[in-house]
């Protein structure tokens, strides 16, 4: 009875309430405040999903050169380097209001990308919109693993489901938004940002992003356990790192020059990779619940590489099929990983979320290069092949992660 009546908010003589409400039970699923910040993720990643489609209008506005135009994405992504630090802060004030207004903050700078006048310009604001990418993502995991209670691997899912809707949407969206106001008048669209960030106000404002206990100021007796963990995560990463970036980077001109399918496949085929993640991300994480995180990684690594061997030496009708196949697995472990290092630093979600998001930006920049020079150096398809072979090198890494959530 006495841990009962602990978990319950007592109100001050004063009758004032705490500004962060405490969970009533810290073991149950909160159901609406999951989906709220699930919400608010599909919603802010719609808006950083506008670069990419948005490319060759900016190309053309600004009279860049490929590399130039294609560099554009790393101004965006660099700001992932800031996650651990944001991660740190995270564990010791509540960001919360970093996940409210990052859907606002993003939807305007990513709006504006029609309106800049200049190459630099545009790069700063793509950093600025980095920085808020950051923000976000840094502790929003932990307020979700905060309110999942004992099933953060379901949390994590849907979490990350509605980001990949969001990375799904996003080009249609912003497509959209050109033919009905041109590429100046996309900044119409913030509105929406700004409209999610007022709900998320009303939602989140009394919810804490910070672990459910108090966090030490010292790190280096943590410093131990992160070494551990994320030494085999790197090495798990870093094995399939090329496999995701060949079907995610490299994908459409595997498929228009590799497999000689039409144009509109082409186009459309990392769109249906991302709607199959979708169902894969949903699911995931709330089966990694019930059979442990090792063993979802386990049947996860070990499906999706011998499916990307069979897309790139499959037959050509067999490619959307596969394709689903690979959304289904080879991008869904994402999830997963996430609840892993939530159940391994406890007390230190956010700080362990941001180191696991800027290894994972650093990893996968040097994936992308890797892919890149084996396609210059041996073909698209070579490169395609050792991506896959590759990834099964990860599987051994399975076995060397923390067995406390079996």
């Amino acid at each position: 009875m006495r841990s009962i009546f602990m978990k319950t908010n007592v109100v001050p003589p004063d009758g004032t309430l705490n500004e962060e409400t405490a969970v009533s039970d810290p073991d149950e699923f909160q159901t609406s405040q999951v989906f709220t910040v699930a919400g608010g993720h599909f919603v802010h990643d719609t808006y950083s999903a506008f670069l990419a489609p948005l490319l060759p209008l900016i190309q053309e506005r600004l009279a860049t050169g490929y590399a130039l135009t294609g560099s554009l994405a790393i101004f965006a992504q660099l700001p992932s380097l800031l996650n651990p630090f944001l991660g740190y802060l995270a564990d010791k004030v509540s960001l919360r209001y970093f996940i409210i207004l990052a859907p606002g903050i993003t939807a305007t700078l990513f709006s504006s990308l029609g309106l800049v006048p200049n190459y630099l310009t545009l790069a700063l604001l793509l950093v600025a919109a980095g920085v808020s990418i950051a923000a976000f993502h840094a502790p929003a995991p932990a307020m979700v693993a905060r309110v999942s209670g004992n099933r953060v691997g379901k949390g994590m899912s849907i979490f990350m489901a509605a980001g990949e809707l969001g990375r799904t949407l996003g080009p249609v969206v912003a497509v959209a938004g050109v033919s009905w106001f041109g590429l100046e008048g996309i900044w119409r669209l913030a509105f929406v940002g700004w409209g999610v960030s007022v709900i998320l106000y009303f939602r989140l404002r009394t919810i804490s992003a910070r672990p459910k206990t108090a966090v030490s100021g010292n790190l280096a007796a943590l410093w131990p356990q992160m070494r551990r963990l994320f030494s085999v995560i790197i090495w798990l990463v870093g094995a399939r790192v090329f496999l995701q970036a060949s079907i995610t980077t490299y994908l459409p001109i595997f498929v228009k020059d590799a497999l000689g399918l039409s144009l509109w496949l082409s186009a459309a085929s990392l769109t249906i990779l991302e709607a199959a993640g979708v169902v894969g991300a949903l699911f995931t994480g709330t089966f990694s619940d019930k059979l442990g995180r090792n063993r979802m990684l386990l049947i996860l690594l070990s499906i999706s590489p011998i499916l990307h061997l069979l897309f790139v030496f499959g037959p050509t009708w067999m490619a959307v099929p596969l394709l689903i196949g690979l959304g289904l697995t080879a991008i869904s472990p994402q999830p997963v990983m996430l609840a892993l290092v939530q159940d391994s630093f406890p007390d230190h979600r956010a700080l362990a979320n941001g180191v696991y998001l800027a290894v994972s930006f650093l990893v996968r920049a040097l994936g992308i290069w890797v892919v890149g020079m084996l396609a210059d150096r041996l073909g698209l398809q070579n490169a395609f092949l050792w991506s896959g072979l590759l990834a099964f090198l990860s599987i051994p890494a399975i076995f060397f992660l923390p067995k406390k959530s079996e």
